[in-house]
């Protein structure tokens, strides 16, 4: 992929499974991702999204091992989580990165205990995460991307109080929301758990920057 300054482990394992060019979408994003600036980032359907996310947490993390989790992303059910993780198994195979997805009906102790042994990546549905989190002693200090996959539904679900919970849990952390439709919810959500994000809007094929003392984005 040809992508500014991309990992090579990232790389090999995207041109293994035939991702040999960036789309719209990742060429747009990579670099300001990279920087650890907070995103607000708009994209329609089929667009790439979760394959952004995950090339984008293998580029800030491979070839680094540490016990406590780096990277805790937010999925709307078991079934996103499932997928992210077989997608992270794919395309960061030479990343060594250890990857684990939790859920709703998953068993507590056993997650805790294995997120406990250590590992660089945390996927869930936000009521298992914040359970995890607030009965836990986790390390979140190490933590650099907190990001929401396809946040609109799980805001639909009113999560909004456990993401905001759990942010609020991490001192200093990159935050990146994901989302079909720009709404008034992640609006207010951005709002509070970010600093001056930036707003991709690949639906607009532009890009700018919110801040908190604007107020005139128009929801789609």
């Amino acid at each position: 992929m040809k992508l500014k300054k991309i990992n090579e482990k990232l790389q090999d394992g995207l041109i293994e499974n035939g991702l040999t060019e960036a789309n719209a979408l990742q060429m747009e994003t990579f670099s300001t991702i990279k920087s650890g600036a907070d995103c607000v980032i708009v994209s329609p359907k089929g667009s790439g999204k979760t394959t952004t996310i995950v090339l984008n947490v293998i580029q800030q993390l491979a070839g680094k091992t540490e016990e406590s989790p780096r990277a805790l992303i937010i999925v709307e059910d078991k079934e996103k989580m499932t997928a992210m993780v077989d997608l992270f198994e794919k395309l960061g195979k030479y990343a060594n990165l250890e990857v684990y997805g939790v859920h709703d009906k998953g068993d507590m102790d056993y997650d805790k205990n294995y997120v406990s042994t250590g590992i660089d990546v945390l996927i869930g549905t936000p009521t298992k995460l914040n359970d995890m989190f607030s009965t836990a002693g986790y390390n979140v200090n190490r933590l650099k991307m907190f990001i929401i996959d396809d946040a609109d539904p799980i805001l639909k679900l009113r999560h909004d109080a456990k993401i905001t919970r759990i942010s609020n849990s991490i001192a200093k952390v990159q935050r990146i929301i994901f989302t079909e439709t720009l709404t008034e919810r992640i609006e207010i959500l951005a709002d509070k758990i970010m600093i001056e994000p930036y707003l991709f809007d690949m639906d607009e094929e532009g890009e700018e920057e919110l801040d908190e003392e604007e107020d005139d984005i128009e929801e789609e």
